[in-house]
């Protein structure tokens, strides 16, 4: 998971202070990154999707000033999971993105 804060107000005015990237001040960005190399299948890259989104929006309702991209690093093993949207991928999926934003959440407390 990679994290950009957004600067927000009269902070923004010098270029310097803005942030990297296409994202205006305020609000929060959430994107899911899933290739092909890790998820072959459509119907995979799309339940690992769309669990990022389900899980982000409940655990990043308070209001933050913050982009999230969710990143897949490895492929999930075809052995283990046969079918592209089994329920048993759907549970380690959800376990897995649940983990990383209770990470970030830590993460931001800390830092706050």
């Amino acid at each position: 998971m990679h994290r950009l804060e957004l600067q927000m107000g009269s902070e923004m005015s010098s270029p310097a202070a803005a942030p990297a990237g296409p994202f205006p001040a305020g609000g929060l960005w959430l994107g899911a990154m899933v290739p092909k190399r890790w998820a072959r299948r459509a119907v995979t890259r799309n339940l690992i999707k769309r669990q990022i989104y389900s899980i982000g929006e409940r655990q990043l309702a308070a209001p933050t000033d913050a982009a999230y991209l969710v990143r897949l690093r490895s492929a999930y093993d075809r052995q283990q999971f046969r079918s592209a949207a089994s329920d048993l991928l759907r549970a380690a999926v959800r376990h897995e993105v649940e983990q990383l934003f209770k990470r970030a959440h830590n993460d931001r407390r800390v830092a706050a």
